[in-house]
């Protein structure tokens, strides 16, 4: 009993510790800011009109070098045009190009957004351009998660056809090739299978480093005994997220992240807790319900700054982009679901009877909530101090 004691006095220490470190550092679930640039290019300049949130402005200012922090979030604007100007490269034919800031101005929208325009010359018309960027990848959101940046892209030139839909994150650069003009060329031109391409990668790294939503669905699996078991309780959860994803990416019904970023943690809190505490109930009618309901809350969770970028593409790009970003979640929710499912059957049945393996797989998936649910205590702290 006393030997008992002693291991919960230590968890809570850890808990308490981890709680108040990560409290400490002002974080938040989703490292990740999302902006969008316009290009247009003519024969002698390349023009870039980027449009940020106020997250990625923020976080450069908090994080970065004492000379670049501001005092208020209008100062950490104006230093943040020549930051984003060193972070984004483009090079034309191989060359790289130099630019400079031609004015940045705060944007009547809400939420809160800047924009920013940067001119680069061109000595003599170029055939392809390479966009790269690693806009705030020097910082460390938590050990082995660094913050990101990325931005939907659209191109114009005159006598060519817009290209909208495209996407330039740090891990995925954006090369384009200049085509002949066309007579056809006035409506906007779409490349779906490169926007079904990079919008897949991007849900699927989306989920690869997204904590709280793999702790979530971590969660849900620990606790179901079969394949058909497995197969309602995702289903459920993948309606739900599906349902809201979409609702929000046609701006027909959004929350606002204060409300949502929360009951996501709170989310990952409660299946851990009831995985512990009441596991009878993990395997009814009430897992199932509470898998849609929390996946509500997830899928606007997945929805995000990701739609706010978003506006201004086409019907068409938008459903594209929509449904190659919900591929790539899917895929990296079996990434996680499936091995972690076969460790638990394996654990069940290798070389162990009957009972015996049942009452390990239990302490696993016991201990394994445990862990989880004080991660995700840790994030509702996080959620609520950063919003």
């Amino acid at each position: 009993m006393c030997t008992a004691n002693v291991v919960r006095t230590v968890r809570w220490m850890f808990f308490a510790y981890a709680l108040l470190w990560v409290l400490r550092s002002g974080a938040e679930a989703h490292p990740v800011a999302q902006g969008g640039l316009i290009v247009t290019i003519s024969p002698s300049q390349l023009t870039v009109r980027a449009t940020v949130s106020l997250e990625e402005v923020l976080v450069a200012s908090a994080y970065g070098p004492e000379s670049a922090r501001a005092k208020s979030s209008a100062e950490a604007a104006q230093l943040h045009g020549p930051y984003l100007l060193e972070h984004l490269r483009i090079s034309a034919d191989g060359r790289l190009l130099h630019g400079h800031i031609v004015d940045w101005r705060e944007t009547t929208e809400k939420p809160k957004r800047f924009g920013y325009e940067f001119a680069y010359a061109l000595e003599k018309p170029a055939s392809e351009f390479r966009f790269e960027e690693d806009v705030l990848n020097e910082f460390e959101f938590a050990p082995g998660n660094r913050w990101e940046a990325s931005y939907i892209v659209q191109i114009e030139e005159e006598g060519h056809a817009v290209r909208e839909g495209l996407l330039l994150t740090s891990r995925q650069p954006l090369v384009f090739a200049r085509e002949n003009p066309s007579a056809s060329s006035s409506a906007p031109r779409l490349d779906r299978s490169q926007v079904l391409r990079d919008y897949f990668h991007h849900g699927l790294l989306h989920i690869l480093t997204g904590y709280d939503h793999l702790l979530f669905v971590t969660a849900l699996v620990l606790s179901v005994r079969s394949l058909w078991e497995l197969a309602k309780v995702i289903t459920a959860f993948t309606l739900a997220h599906s349902i809201t994803l979409a609702l929000s990416a046609f701006d027909l019904f959004r929350l606002p992240p204060p409300v949502v970023e929360p009951v996501i943690a709170a989310s990952i809190v409660f299946v851990a807790l009831q995985n512990v505490f009441w596991p009878e109930r993990t395997r009814d009618w009430t897992r199932l319900a509470v898998a849609f309901f929390f996946g509500l809350f997830h899928g606007l969770g997945f929805a995000g700054a990701l739609l706010e970028a978003m506006q201004g593409m086409s019907s068409n790009a938008l459903l594209l982009a929509i449904l190659g970003f919900s591929a790539g979640v899917e895929v990296g929710h079996q990434v996680v679901v499936l091995p972690t499912f076969c460790a638990l059957k394996l654990a069940r049945g290798w070389r162990q009877v009957a009972a015996g393996a049942e009452a390990r797989a239990s302490l696993i998936a016991r201990w394994g909530s445990a862990v989880i649910s004080l991660a995700g205590m840790i994030y509702l702290g996080a959620a609520l101090r950063w919003w």
